[in-house]
């Protein structure tokens, strides 16, 4: 059998109710030159055997088992068994659109460049959806440039996992998935931008995202806010946009949250040269003895101040946007939102 050219890598563990939908989906790529690693993580039920009913079928289908346990032992047990350059992330409960592989694959043989590729992704059920939960697939969509996505990477993760094409080497040679407490996925993103991979979407809806309550990133204490929170001011810390601007760091938001949230970036040995808040109550006092001013304090200073802007408040977020933008600010050059 001629070498693939993607490498669908599927960990899967108790996974039976949900998986032979998605094999069915990933079958029905318009592109054919694939295998499909299904690694299963110790599963209990007849997901295996699923999957061995489904390799008679489909000889691109291969059933996998690693030695050790866990999401990331799987996710890299799966990238060095992978045969193909390209390797396709999928999750048991997931459904590809038929043309996913075909477009993510042509538009990383277009641009080399590329280390990571998303797509739009759409979620289901529609009636098991949260409010917030349509609020980050929302936002997610909307990060479609690589511009946006460098520029919000703190915010949240702006890829959906079982969503990404990945040039296999190119994550091998980077050190794979780490294990830790903390999204191995988001952490994954984070190290490589830090490392000047670039890191793409596609801007069409290629992969079904399934919501569900005993989803790992609502359970599994590695998805808490606070493994998100502590990771992400470990990067932030070492960016070298904020690095540059050191001594003059200006931390928009001066609520009792965002002072916690900010907290994390705090310890890391940084200290604001002020504090920004709309709040007239706020305005004038002194946190920690730097001053909270107003967002007009920032016009006109030389040289520019680097903002991050923790806050999270419902619609926040615009207004700050068109206030610094109305003030000469770039996001992703001269402020940054952070999560």
């Amino acid at each position: 059998m001629p070498a693939p050219a993607i490498s669908v890598i599927l960990p899967f563990r108790d996974a039976a109710p949900t998986l032979g939908a998605c094999l069915s989906s990933i079958r029905r790529q318009t592109r054919r030159d694939f295998e499909c690693l299904c690694i299963d993580d110790g599963s209990g039920d007849e997901g295996p055997a699923l999957v061995s009913e489904q390799a008679r079928l489909d000889p691109r289908i291969r059933l996998l088992r690693t030695r050790d346990t866990g999401l990331v032992a799987a996710l890299n047990f799966g990238l060095r068994q992978a045969r193909a350059p390209l390797a396709a992330r999928m999750d048991a409960d997931d459904l590809m659109h038929p043309q996913r592989l075909a477009r993510q694959c042509a538009a990383m043989t277009a641009d080399s460049g590329i280390s990571v590729l998303g797509c739009r992704v759409r979620a289901f059920p529609e009636q098991h959806l949260t409010d917030g939960f349509r609020a980050y697939v929302n936002w997610q969509n909307a990060c479609v440039t690589e511009a946006a996505i460098a520029a919000e990477l703190y915010l949240e993760s702006p890829l959906a996992h079982p969503s990404v094409m990945l040039r296999r080497e190119t994550i091998i040679a980077a050190g794979g998935y780490r294990d830790g407490n903390f999204p191995e996925d988001y952490e994954l993103w984070l190290r490589l931008h830090q490392a000047g991979h670039r890191i793409a979407k596609v801007a069409q809806t290629l992969l079904y995202w399934r919501d569900h309550p005993q989803r790992l990133s609502r359970q599994d204490p590695r998805y808490a806010r606070a493994a998100f929170d502590r990771l992400r001011a470990a990067h932030l810390a070492a960016d070298p946009r904020i690095l540059a601007a050191r001594e003059r760091l200006v931390l928009w938001g001066a609520g009792r949250r965002t002072r916690q949230r900010a907290a994390w970036l705090l310890a890391q040995g940084y200290q604001p040269q002020a504090w920004i808040d709309i709040d007239p109550r706020k305005v004038g006092n002194r946190i920690g003895g730097v001053p909270v001013v107003g967002p007009a304090w920032l016009r006109g200073r030389r040289p520019r101040p680097m903002v991050l802007c923790y806050v999270a408040s419902h619609g926040a977020r615009p207004r700050i946007d068109a206030e610094l933008a109305r003030l000469g600010y770039s996001r992703g050059v001269d402020y940054l939102h952070v999560g």
